[in-house]
């Protein structure tokens, strides 16, 4: 894109997903985004809902940017204009995708995901960049929308993230017949790279509300390390994998 083409709206966003549903023959999707792609897939299932079975959101943004937000997001505008995708963009953004813990300090270097996605930022195109934040930035409250939601929700959000509050918000709207919410602790905005481990399990009883997962039957030996007899039952309680999980309201359908 170039820095003089027209500003797109979320709106647009959200409505060039159906262009590419169909352009690939698609019907119902399940749709899973990160922050600000959370909130376009959000708007999406609100203008589309039959196009849209299951939503798997991690820290979801609903309402409208605060200060702080807004003006975050215009001074890196400003800089991927004059000085494209410069180090501080790129440390602005880092501060909101990951925890402290893991975006490291003198004593500590940073964790292998951060440094992966600094060098996948550095190659980004500067005004493709600015256009979303553009868009984002003057995105609407569509807290009133998540009433129309039809479909079944599963949110994660990390406890240090910065829209860990906007995440709970979100879930008080919804209908809790249909969604949940997973808090992971010590974790930033972008669980899906720092804890992915974390979506596991919340994740395999989401998708067995549709049908779509079975647990599988693995022949192994009694006396094998991967045999379920063989791991001890603590190891896959929600606090040892540092998790605060809500119950799951799902419907199973009765059909097998």
């Amino acid at each position: 894109m170039s820095f003089d083409d027209p500003v797109l709206s979320v709106d647009d966003l959200a409505d060039q997903i159906v262009e590419v549903l169909d352009y690939f023959r698609l019907g119902k999707v399940m749709c899973m985004g990160v922050t600000a792609g959370a909130y376009i897939l959000t708007l999406f299932a609100i203008k589309y809902t039959q196009r849209v079975m299951g939503l798997i959101l991690v820290s979801p943004l609903c309402k409208a940017p605060s200060w702080t937000e807004w003006l975050c997001n215009k001074v890196m505008t400003n800089l991927l204009y004059f000085c494209g995708m410069c180090t501080l963009v790129k440390e602005l953004l880092l501060l909101r995708y990951f925890s402290k813990e893991v975006r490291g300090s003198v004593e500590v270097p940073e964790s292998d995901a951060v440094q992966a996605c600094r060098r996948l930022l550095g190659e980004r195109q500067s005004p493709n960049v600015l256009r979303l934040l553009e868009a984002i930035n003057e995105r609407p409250d569509i807290t009133q929308g998540l009433r129309k939601l039809k479909c079944r929700s599963l949110i994660f959000v990390g406890e240090s993230s910065p829209f860990h509050s906007e995440a709970l918000h979100m879930t008080s709207k919804l209908d809790r017949r249909f969604s949940a919410l997973v808090e992971v602790q010590a974790c930033g905005s972008m669980v899906t790279e720092e804890q992915p481990d974390a979506m596991l399990i919340p994740l395999e009883y989401f998708l067995m509300g549709f049908g779509f997962y079975r647990p599988s039957q693995c022949n192994v030996s009694p006396r094998s390390p991967l045999s379920p007899t063989s791991i001890s039952p603590e190891l896959f309680s929600p606090e040892s994998m540092g998790l605060k999980l809500k119950p799951i309201k799902t419907r199973f359908s009765e059909e097998v």
